[in-house]
């Protein structure tokens, strides 16, 4: 539409402006064909060398073909103009200013072509590139997004073995909670992005199988506060449950009084989460996997997230605190 648009534009300016004379050949009272004829053949000429010549030819290798194409097309369409000036308007004599309109006229069409092919090259190498980026993205998000379920697997099924060795009567419902956990794994957070609602729901069966595991042994204290928003409001799967998995793995064992406590909010757009436990810093730096998670997490913030989310995470005597604020607007 942009080139109807233009080109019917340029064959309709004649009817509206009228040429001076300068010279012995008369211009003032050309007829309609002239123009029509003269701007048909450049539009053909913007047209080939926009598509055919400079895309084909226009590059190191090829560059002189490329030139010396243009120039002789160039002669070429100067012929066919005088042969049609001659032929259907004979009152127009060949004088130099008549040649020069004739063979000059083109050169406007064959500038606005490569400046046209320029753009479109660019715009298609944008495209692509952007296309290239965002395929490299989900190619990245789907590893990283494999990386979290083993990781995840092997700290639940350690809790397990814990359990099946003391006999505990809480291996059971715990393999329950467990089975719920691998459904939302494997059908819930296949999709790009899981309600808040959703992913809360996760976070809970998560802790309250740690609860069965340590009972009364570990302080747990929870705050889910989410408003109507939470319900429809979208976030990346699994994306929270590394520091609350690793809140439960460095704020247990050898620690006196272990406790635990997780806060997350919803409001207005914003995800709010704070965490903090105590810990043993000689029994944390044993664990040489202790990273994997954390450096899951914020890559994959960062590829989502972009300036939209702050992460801080403080250790102040035996305790780690996390906060983690999202803009999901």
């Amino acid at each position: 539409m942009p080139h109807i648009a233009i080109w019917s534009l340029l064959l309709l300016v004649p009817a509206f402006i009228r040429i001076p004379h300068h010279s012995e050949a008369d211009f003032t009272d050309l007829p309609a064909g002239f123009f029509l004829s003269v701007n048909l053949s450049s539009i053909t000429l913007f047209y080939l060398n926009a598509f055919f010549l400079y895309p084909r030819f226009m590059n190191r290798r090829y560059w002189a073909f490329y030139l010396l194409s243009i120039l002789a097309i160039l002669g070429a369409f100067y012929g066919i103009k005088l042969m049609l000036i001659a032929r259907l308007f004979p009152a127009i004599p060949i004088d130099a200013n008549t040649k020069r309109f004739a063979f000059f006229s083109a050169f406007p069409f064959i500038l606005a072509s490569i400046i046209y092919r320029i753009v479109i090259d660019n715009i298609s190498r944008e495209k692509k590139l952007k296309e290239i980026q965002a395929n490299q993205l989900l190619t990245e998000l789907k590893f990283l997004r494999s990386q979290v379920s083993p990781h995840f697997l092997f700290n639940v099924l350690t809790n397990l073995v814990s359990l099946a060795r003391t006999g505990s009567d809480q291996l059971e419902p715990s393999l329950i909670r467990l089975a719920d956990l691998m459904r939302y794994m494997l059908y819930d957070s296949g999709e790009k992005k899981v309600t808040i609602a959703g992913e809360l729901q996760y976070l809970k069966s998560y802790i309250q199988l740690q609860e069965l595991r340590f009972g009364d042994e570990v302080t747990i204290v929870t705050t889910f506060e989410t408003d109507e928003a939470g319900e429809r409001m979208l976030i990346e799967p699994m994306l929270l449950i590394p520091f609350v998995e690793n809140a439960f793995k460095h704020g247990v064992g050898w620690i006196e009084r272990p406790a635990i406590s997780i806060t997350i909010r919803l409001a207005d757009g914003v995800l709010d989460l704070m965490l903090q436990n105590r810990f043993n810093e000689q029994e944390q730096s044993k664990d040489a996997r202790s990273g994997i998670g954390l450096t899951n997490v914020r890559s994959r913030l960062d590829l989502l997230y972009p300036g939209k989310h702050t992460l801080a995470l403080q250790k102040i005597n035996d305790t780690y605190s996390v906060h983690l604020k999202i803009d999901l607007t």
